[in-house]
């Protein structure tokens, strides 16, 4: 106590350089335990002066000897995190005695310089991620996102989607997280879609319509490629987003099963239904065609679809059952010749055409890519 005693009396005195170096002794010599009860109490009482110091360099050198330890005075860290920037910095990126509370706080009061340090925490709670995703700045989501010690909730992910999907920086590191949900992906499909479409430069090659007509079936293909990225639990989570959206659509559903995504079907007919899942996945494995017809009608598929989506649901059975080997190609074909083959007309052989000749394409493509690597 008296080596204490003599410290605060020579501060008064002492340059800047000294009072720093011996401010940061003081604090090390605190959070070390090397102190004797009486002088560790002395020694608290000396740090909390010390907030008081005119000098950002004294509480910058203690924020530095605090800031990483479980044992510094909770009040001197209290004061140091609402310090000034550079001094603040130090114990809102590293201390482990800031509650979720504090940090939220800071979140919610500091600047994005603030947001960002809380954000790239070895460890983000849930709570303070969500409070990043509801009111922290683009810049500071991007930093959450990028940090593998957060702990993001998907109702986040959402917030986050919804806020910044527009911006190519936090959709760009909302796409690489593994954890964002699909129904996020398809999401930021759609931002992106629509940010393409309003191009001037994609207005000026294409026309309005045209570019319309174009992305709007560029982004029903992405769809699909996403659910097949998707795990099945998120399946119908996906379907029921895409309701909401209005995107689950009759055309949309029979390039489902056309593409023999068979589960994401039966998901879709679970939302659109109210069916068990078990009922649904019944069904879809061994039900009759009068069954079927009606599952189709309660989710709202018109009579003239049932044929098709029939005809490819025999084909992929047997696929599954190791009774045939087909795909998208031949699948299309034959849901194609129950309309009428080449030669049929209307709005549903359309769309089994295009269906049938990106098959050819893609099929062909992948040919000559296999020759040319052989």
């Amino acid at each position: 106590m008296i080596v204490v005693s003599h410290f605060l009396k020579w501060i008064c005195t002492a340059k800047v350089s000294e009072r720093a170096a011996a401010a940061a002794a003081l604090a090390h010599a605190y959070v070390n335990n090397t102190l004797p009860f009486e002088d560790r109490c002395a020694a608290e009482a000396a740090l909390t002066l010390l907030l008081d110091d005119p000098s950002s360099k004294v509480r910058q050198a203690m924020a530095e000897a605090l800031s990483m330890s479980r044992h510094a005075p909770v009040q001197v860290i209290a004061a140091l995190a609402a310090d000034q920037p550079e001094v603040a910095a130090l114990v809102v990126a590293r201390s482990p005695l800031l509650t979720d509370a504090d940090l939220i706080d800071r979140v919610a009061a500091g600047t994005l310089a603030t947001q960002k340090l809380v954000a790239d925490r070895p460890f983000v709670s849930m709570q303070v991620a969500a409070a990043i995703a509801e009111i922290g700045e683009a810049d500071a989501c991007v930093t959450l996102l990028k940090n593998c010690g957060a702990d993001i909730a998907s109702l986040s992910f959402r917030r986050m989607t919804e806020r910044f999907g527009h911006l190519g920086p936090v959709r760009e590191a909302l796409v690489g997280d593994v954890r964002l949900p699909a129904d996020c992906r398809h999401t930021l499909l759609v931002r992106l879609g629509e940010t393409l479409k309003g191009s001037p430069l994609v207005q000026a090659l294409m026309g309005a319509a045209r570019a319309d007509r174009l992305l709007r079936d560029a982004c029903t293909k992405a769809s699909l490629t996403l659910i097949e990225a998707t795990n099945a639990d998120e399946h119908e989570a996906l379907a029921e987003h895409l309701r909401l959206r209005g995107d689950l659509t009759a055309s949309f559903l029979i390039r489902t099963v056309a593409h023999g995504k068979i589960d994401f079907f039966g998901r879709a007919l679970v939302v659109l239904t109210r069916r068990s899942e078990q009922r649904v996945a019944s069904l879809l494995a061994a039900g009759n065609d009068v069954a079927l017809r009606a599952l189709l009608t309660s989710a709202g598929l018109a009579d003239a679809t049932h044929a098709i989506i029939l005809r490819a649901l025999r084909i992929w059975r047997e696929v599954a059952n190791g009774k045939r080997v087909a795909g998208v190609q031949e699948v299309s074909w034959l849901m194609l010749k129950e309309l009428g083959g080449q030669g049929a007309q209307g709005d549903l052989a359309t769309l089994v055409k295009s269906i049938h000749l990106d098959a050819l394409r893609e099929n062909a493509r992948g040919h000559a890519l296999a020759i040319a690597a052989a």
